[in-house]
């Protein structure tokens, strides 16, 4: 075994991935080929607008820049920590119709959408990068603990310290060389680049072979994390705090209502200070492109009232384009089947191919 992995300053590493993101990000408009995106969701229920604003649009505009882009529905990873197993086949057709409305299109775009449990070849990379990390490393995995703490785990199963092997699985099986994610993922992104290195020295070196995989580099997000409508958590549906990309006109405008503001009548952007009403304008400014504090002097004294309007009439105009396509998509079951069908046979190519070269360095090939 290498030296073990050391999971350095999040704040450190951090500074270094931006700096690398910022070089890639640069040549991604120049040399779309040259990359491949490596993307995707656990099927746990519907998406919401912070995904919608946090991933979805970037991927669409990697996909319409010509970048190949492999989008996971990591089914499998859903057994880590829920127990919702009996709606994975439901949410991840719902995952689908979100992608599709929000303007993927595999058909126009160098795009594949499938789920990893269609793709064996995949998931036989498992057992090959088990052996290249240790007990410790995966113990020590800081964003495995923090998914522990957040789900609540009490008896936790060995599928969620594996989890970020599975991940590095889902990465260098289609040889993805990016991954777009947050300041939060790069633990996992780090152990892929470890296995990945580890990989090519134990089997590549020594035999004059070219490694198999490259070690992927973040793709961080330019977007700032967005809070849900009680201003003080992540947005998510199991905290209610959530706008689902699903949701009518009127729905939202119902969400938005209960949104948490404070008692000052005069609105203005200071995230430190009033960071509910600093996150109300936020999502105005990522739906109409308006700098926050240029939304604030326009509100000035209308108060929380006028906050709220206004973002209600900003996110359903934003969002009623998508909205209409998804409700198209939703009367549409077989096509979206054949979207994930074609997918994983698409991935599953992908996968043999790799798969004979891992056993042709490992000495397996018969």
């Amino acid at each position: 075994m290498s030296e073990e992995i050391q999971y350095t300053d999040i704040n450190k590493s951090f500074e270094a991935a931006l700096e690398r993101s910022r070089k890639i990000e640069e040549d991604l408009t120049k040399n779309p080929k040259k990359y491949r995106v490596l993307t995707g969701d656990r099927p746990t229920g519907l998406l919401h607008i912070g995904h919608y604003f946090g991933s979805l649009q970037n991927r669409v505009r990697l996909a319409n820049m010509g970048v190949p882009t492999m989008i996971l529905i990591a089914d499998y990873q859903v057994l880590t920590d829920h127990d919702a197993f009996d709606k994975i086949s439901q949410n991840t057709k719902q995952l689908v119709i979100d992608y599709l409305a929000a303007g993927i299109n595999p058909e126009k775009q160098d795009v594949i959408i499938y789920p990893h449990s269609y793709v064996p070849e995949c998931n036989q990379l498992m057992i090959p990068f088990l052996t290249l990390v240790s007990n410790a490393e995966l113990s020590r995995n800081p964003t495995v603990k923090e998914e522990i703490e957040s789900a609540g785990l009490k008896n936790v199963n060995a599928g969620m310290y594996t989890y970020p092997v599975h991940q590095a699985c889902d990465i260098l099986f289609c040889k993805g060389n990016v991954v777009p994610v947050g300041k939060d993922q790069l633990p996992h992104l780090e152990m892929t680049r470890t296995i990945a290195s580890r990989f090519n020295k134990k089997f590549c070196t020594d035999m004059g072979k070219e490694p198999v995989f490259p070690e992927p580099q973040a793709l961080l997000s330019k977007t700032p994390m967005i809070l849900g409508l009680d201003g003080s958590q992540k947005m998510s549906k199991s905290r209610g705090n959530a706008v689902m990309l699903s949701a009518t006109e009127d729905e939202t405008a119902k969400l938005i209502k209960k949104a948490k503001t404070d008692q000052d009548r005069n609105i203005t952007y200071d995230p430190v200070n009033r960071p509910e009403v600093a996150n109300l304008l936020m999502l105005i400014s990522l739906c109409t492109g308006e700098e926050p504090a240029a939304i604030a002097a326009r509100i000035g004294d209308g108060g929380g009232g006028m906050l709220k309007a206004t973002l209600t009439e900003a996110l359903n105009e934003k969002l009623r384009p998508l909205r209409e396509e998804r409700a198209r998509l939703e009367k549409d079951p077989e096509y979206i089947r054949k979207v994930l069908l074609d997918g994983a046979a698409k991935a599953r190519e992908i996968g043999i191919k790799t798969l004979e070269e891992v056993r042709s360095c490992m000495n397996m090939l018969i």
